[in-house]
């Protein structure tokens, strides 16, 4: 295969553009691209018709506005390019106008109460900075979307709003320090993409795989992670061939994927790609999950993107690798050689580390989701506190920065390997952090709070805003200095002591750092019901308001619908138990407990002690189980119930977390405490080890 060849060979990208495109028109929309120029419907014209003629090669028959509503997932109507002629005929057409606009009925999609339900009308508009793209026979075209008032019903909206304040405020602390070459500054995001796969008809046997995504229900198995023996061991033939039929596809839409590896839980993997765009990375990031699920599907494969699918093994998560760079390709957040000296990169640092430390809550919403508490401070991803991780080397850096101290550059430390096969080599100045929830990694920053459903753009938009708040008031102070170098030194020294509790390169799994923290006055929202209600804080508004992010209006209504998306969730995962425990394992435990009664009876009737016999013993534990079970039953029916009588969206979600969820969890250790004393063949359901170890 010819990777080079095929990459990109399903995008209307830069090169297709360059090609099919007058000079004067391809100029017009770089332009538009670059500098966010307004696009002349002449030039969207000929863009569409080019667009439109490399797609029929490539032999789509369609094209779609492919945008982010409030779901979760993408959403796409599909629109035939065939216009009629006369005698019946038809031409394919697609204008300008079709490529700039869509209108898909916005009363159909989550809008927290901004459009009622006979309010249908929306529009979808094109972002040229991301590339069209052909899939399943239609060309896709990214788009935002938005009510007919004009608020804002999407996820990219805001991500590309918060890309353009942070060009703007990081290009004016650029300016100040004398920079006049770079005209661009754009955040790059590498999302790692955890996922799990497991055998399409083992996934057909369980109902809360596939209504829920994750097990309801399942006694751990003899074997799970605890030998470490599946993470980066060798990839299996059938997931093996998964993984190459998703590069090639992957590669064919542009996306720069990377890495590919096991993960720690038996079954989990891992996909990474290069580092791209914020824009590009979360359209790239949510083509992959959808083409992940394409191609398992191929192979006889469900692919699982759930936090939290398998009690027991470590959860899915999705690393958010963030950076800011130039468009001259300078990384703002590389120290260089010598971080102390490097006044200019200290002062981003510092941006970053007032803005995590100022907006701990934002963070912590923004990888909120009722998959995402089941995994958080689980042992296997960071704990719902905040903290950040910045390696001994620039701690020390900083320190002496704080405290006027002398800092004495130290040299790269030598690997010594002691084996003459083996070469020495230069080892990085600090560890890695794998407990920390936001960890500098060299250039960047490692967000590991991110749950692997979940769209990024959302926690892009907030680190973008944050971070381009810190940079506002730290170019306010600046710009009015008359020596810079001076007065920035003082600005990173006061603003390292305000802010130097959110610092931690410590274990952030150990009881004694959740003390620690709550000494040092950092939040800890454990769930979203906790974190949620904290978006619409005064501080948050004025925040978003103040860098045109998100209105009030818009604020409220994501709130809103994140918590009633919640109480949904829990509510299907509560019914789904109910159906799984009444129809199916409440039959199968009675017909095992008949079964034994019935071989006791045969015992007893030729002259045995029925009273010795195993097969009594287990009746008696698993009739009282069952009984147990049955009343648990009527406990998770009357909560599910109880919650129709709940005014207030929080109040909802916070009845379903303490409630509903809670006589879930009762409900489940009383079922899987009944699966260990039952023969595999009566249970109704594929167990956690032929789930985990069948593929």
């Amino acid at each position: 295969m010819n990777v080079p060849e095929i990459f990109g060979s399903m995008v209307f990208n830069d090169a297709a553009m360059k090609e099919r495109l007058p000079k004067g028109t391809y100029k017009a929309l770089k332009k538009t691209i670059e500098e966010g120029k307004a696009l002349d419907i002449n030039v969207a014209n000929v863009v569409a018709h080019s667009m439109k003629e490399w797609a029929l090669e490539h032999g789509a028959t369609h094209y779609t506005h492919w945008f982010q509503p409030m779901t979760g997932i993408t959403a796409e109507k599909h629109d035939s390019f065939i216009t009629p002629t006369d005698g019946g005929g038809v031409i394919m057409e697609f204008s300008g106008k079709e490529l700039i606009k869509g209108e898909p009925d916005a009363s159909s999609f989550p809008s927290g109460g901004i459009r009622a339900t006979f309010e249908a009308r929306g529009y979808t508009a094109w972002d040229p900075t991301s590339y069209a793209f052909i899939k399943d026979g239609s060309l896709c075209i990214p788009t935002a979307f938005c009510s007919y008032t004009g608020e804002i019903l999407d996820k990219k909206t805001p991500l590309l709003r918060s890309m353009e304040v942070i060009n703007v405020q990081a290009l004016r602390i650029l300016k100040a320090f004398g920079d006049s070459t770079t005209q661009r500054v754009i955040t790059t995001v590498g999302p790692e993409q955890e996922y799990f796969l497991v055998d399409k008809e083992i996934f057909r046997k369980r109902k809360d795989l596939i209504y829920c995504g994750r097990t309801l229900f399942g006694a751990r198995p003899p074997k799970g992670q605890e030998l470490d023996d599946h993470y980066f061991g060798t990839i299996k033939p059938r997931v093996s061939a998964y993984m190459k039929e998703l590069d090639e596809t992957l590669w064919k839409y542009g996306i720069y994927a990377k890495t590919k590896h096991n993960e720690v839980a038996p079954a989990q993997h891992e996909l990474a790609p290069i580092f791209d765009s914020s824009n590009i990375a979360t359209d790239h990031n949510q083509l992959t999950m959808a083409t992940m699920k394409d191609i398992a599907d191929k192979h006889g494969l469900v692919c699982l993107l759930h936090e939290k699918p398998f009690a027991g093994v470590n959860g899915s998560g999705k690393h958010n690798n963030w950076s800011m760079s130039t468009n001259t390709g300078k990384n703002l957040l590389d120290p260089s050689k010598n971080p102390r000296e490097n006044i200019q990169f200290l002062v981003f640092l510092a941006a970053v580390i007032r803005a995590v430390d100022d907006h701990q809550d934002l963070l912590r919403i923004a990888v909120a989701s009722a998959g995402n508490d089941h995994r958080l401070g689980a042992n296997e991803a960071p704990p719902a506190i905040l903290s950040m991780y910045l390696g001994d080397d620039l701690s020390e850096v900083l320190r002496s920065i704080m405290y006027n101290e002398e800092y004495t550059k130290k040299d790269a430390p030598i690997m010594e390997t002691n084996a003459d096969v083996l070469p020495n080599f230069v080892k990085d100045t600090s560890d890695r952090n794998r407990t920390s929830p936001f960890a500098f990694t060299g250039n960047k920053f490692e967000f590991r709070m991110v749950g692997s459903a979940e769209n990024i753009a959302c926690t892009n938009t907030i680190i973008n805003t944050i971070v381009a708040d810190a940079l506002s008031d730290f170019a306010d102070e600046l710009e009015k200095a008359e020596d810079v170098s001076t007065a920035a030194e003082e600005l990173v020294r006061r603003t390292l002591k305000d802010h130097k509790r959110i610092i931690f390169n410590g274990d952030n799994y150990s009881e004694e750092w959740v003390e620690e923290a709550k000494k040092r006055g950092l939040l800890n929202y454990r769930t979203l019901p906790d974190a949620l209600p904290h978006y619409t804080d005064e501080k948050n508004i004025k925040l978003f308001g103040k860098h045109g992010i998100y209105t009030e209006v818009e604020l409220r209504s994501r709130t809103e619908i994140i918590l009633e998306n919640y109480s949904k969730i829990i509510n299907i995962e509560a019914l789904t138990a109910l159906d799984m425990a009444k129809k199916d394992i409440v039959p199968a435990v009675a017909a095992y407990i008949r079964e034994l009664a019935e071989t006791a009876s045969v015992v007893k009737s030729i002259g045995g002690d029925i009273d010795i016999l195993p097969e009594t013993e287990l009746v008696k534990k698993l009739s009282n189980l069952l009984a147990c079970f049955t009343k648990k039953i009527d406990v998770l029916d009357r909560a599910v119930l109880g919650a129709k009588d709940v005014e207030g969206v929080t109040e909802c979600a916070v009845y379903y977390k303490d409630k509903v969820l809670a006589s879930m969890q009762e409900l489940r250790a009383v079922a899987d405490e009944m699966e260990s004393n039952m023969s595999a063949k009566h249970w109704p359901y594929p167990s956690y080890g032929t789930m985990l170890f069948s593929v």
